[in-house]
């Protein structure tokens, strides 16, 4: 099946699947799919995708073997709260969430039904597992980020736009991991050698979002780093067009921040993580269980420049860079 064929098939996939449930109930298994954004988001059919290719592969078909039910939070945590209950309450014999605000969700909701997740960042300090190598209950799954990685965004920074002075880091202290503090440290271990001034800039709309943003403009050499976070996700709109307004140069986590007009992306692949996912929940519907699956790191990153941006924002990106990019937007 096509990419686009399967994304026009997305709206009534759930139907069909629970017809197909109905039809065959000694047969099909029932696979929950809790999304942290929303179903229209590009990004979020590019990882379904992926995980059904997965799946696909390794010979489960849905609506034939096994029969997936999707919900999709959008960034809202009472809906993903409302979603996590659902798919339990629909005896899934897995469940595969993405992001941690959807894993605490379905963490709250059951204890005994099989657990992947995707794209958490700290699941041990979280107490989602005792640790990676043995989880130890009915949660395991793949990891995005380390700690590290904010260092790592800072350095990026300086090297796309080496007159960034002032750099801010955006997050919403609700839904960041670690309220903010587990990226933070490594982006202030890294800020005193890059001659950077770092301000931490919480935020929980959009209306905060470009008044940060904006001032943040209002000093020459600013710069802004992006810090993983469900809410700055699902806001980026306004991020960027705040960004683009003010002229800041701007580092996001997320391929799509980069692609819909940010400065610079660099991140894992998500979906080289949910079509990992699959395999576990193979493995999981062949008899194995969490416990005996050990919590995977990620294997793929990519950068991708955007030089229509770069050049909106008089930022001549070095040939040296921009070699090493895995995708130049232009």
């Amino acid at each position: 099946m096509k990419r686009r064929e399967f994304i026009g098939l997305m709206g009534g996939a759930a139907v069909a699947a629970a017809s197909a449930a109905r039809a065959q109930p000694n047969h099909i298994r029932r696979i929950g799919i809790l999304m942290g954004y929303a179903q229209d988001d590009p990004d979020t059919q590019a990882r379904i995708w992926a995980f059904r290719e997965g799946l696909e592969q390794l010979g489960w078909m849905d609506g034939h073997d096994v029969a997936i039910t999707y919900r999709f939070g959008g960034g809202e945590i009472d809906r993903v709260r409302e979603y996590a209950r659902d798919l339990v309450g629909l005896k899934s014999d897995v469940i595969v969430c993405e992001t941690t605000p959807t894993l605490k969700a379905v963490a709250d909701q059951t204890s005994t039904i099989p657990v992947i997740f995707v794209s958490v960042t700290d699941p041990v300090s979280n107490g989602f597992v005792a640790d990676l190598a043995h989880p130890g209950g009915n949660i395991t799954g793949f990891t995005n980020f380390e700690a590290t990685m904010g260092g790592k965004w800072i350095e990026l920074l300086k090297k796309i736009a080496p007159a960034s002075r002032r750099v801010g880091v955006i997050f919403n202290p609700e839904t960041a991991p670690g309220g903010g503090a587990f990226f933070l440290k490594s982006v202030a271990a890294s800020a005193p050698a890059l001659a950077v001034e770092l301000l931490p800039v919480p935020v929980r709309s959009d209306d905060e979002i470009r008044r940060a943003v904006s001032g943040l403009g209002r000093e020459p050499g600013s710069g802004l780093i992006v810090m993983l976070d469900v809410f700055t996700a699902v806001h980026r709109p306004a991020i960027i067009a705040q960004a683009a307004a003010d002229r800041v140069p701007t580092v996001f986590p997320w391929r799509f921040g980069a692609t819909d007009g940010g400065l610079v992306s660099y991140g894992v692949d998500v979906a080289d993580l949910h079509r990992r996912a699959a395999d576990y929940v193979d493995r999981i519907l062949k008899g194995a269980t969490p416990a005996d699956l050990p919590v995977q790191q990620p294997t793929k990153f990519e950068l991708v420049i955007n030089l229509k941006t770069a050049k909106a924002l008089g930022i001549e990106v070095s040939p040296t860079l921009l070699a090493t990019a895995d995708e130049v937007i232009e």
